[in-house]
């Protein structure tokens, strides 16, 4: 009859910000969406989503289930969904995700890995996906 509310935030509802004043180093584990709108050095662990704002600048790697670059990134991402750079966003580092979306206008510098969901995906397709067939020798 009576539920117990929840006290965990929503994993899409932002939990923490760190505003555009503010500089950060360490640390910051997250259940919940985290903004960074600021300066941050370090890692970052986040069960939700990340989006690192406009006058975000982040040094740090990056692991959450999806992430969103509008400002500057440097340093590499995993992603178990989508990893979205915006017009004005700038990513320098490695990237692992499902799905890599880099609008017209943002900057993408580093290398993509995309596991294979689709189990029809060989192992051998996926080593050679980096081969031309023009290239290859007979």
């Amino acid at each position: 009859m009576f539920r117990r509310k929840s006290t965990k935030p929503p994993l899409h509802e932002t939990d923490t910000l760190v505003g555009p004043e503010t500089v950060l180093e360490g640390v910051l584990k997250s259940k919940a969406a985290v903004r960074i709108e600021g300066h941050f050095s370090g890692n970052i662990e986040c069960e939700g989503d990340v989006t690192i704002g406009e006058t975000g600048i982040v040094r740090s790697s990056v692991a959450a289930r999806n992430v969103t670059v509008a400002g500057r990134l440097e340093g590499d991402v995993t992603a178990r969904g989508k990893l979205v750079v915006t017009l004005k966003g700038r990513l320098f580092g490695d990237v692992s995700c499902e799905t890599l979306v880099v609008e017209e206008g943002g900057v993408f510098r580093g290398n993509s890995r995309m596991p294979a969901a689709d189990p029809a995906i060989s192992a051998d397709e996926t080593k050679d996906a980096g081969r031309h067939p023009a290239s290859s020798s007979p």
